[in-house]
């Protein structure tokens, strides 16, 4: 089991909006992911987010997701 806090949330809002999550507070139904560049490939290979969610992701999202990983890991 990995802590939360060490993890990136994503959340989709009842309207469908999928958005990164940095306060951990948005309303929705969420889907985390560890702070790893394997771990957002395995996700995007996988379709891991779109189970979770039940609905398409749009690929913006795993670019806002690669940028914050860049940002983060530096």
């Amino acid at each position: 089991m990995i802590d939360k806090r060490t993890l990136i949330r994503i959340a989709r809002s009842k309207e469908g909006a999928i958005n990164i999550d940095p306060t951990s507070k948005m309303q929705g139904r969420a889907a985390y992911l560890c702070f790893s560049t394997v771990c957002l490939q395995k996700a995007k290979k996988s379709k891991g987010l779109e189970r979770s969610f039940k609905a398409s992701i749009p690929p913006e999202i795993y670019v806002q997701l690669a940028e914050h990983l860049e940002v983060f890991l530096q």
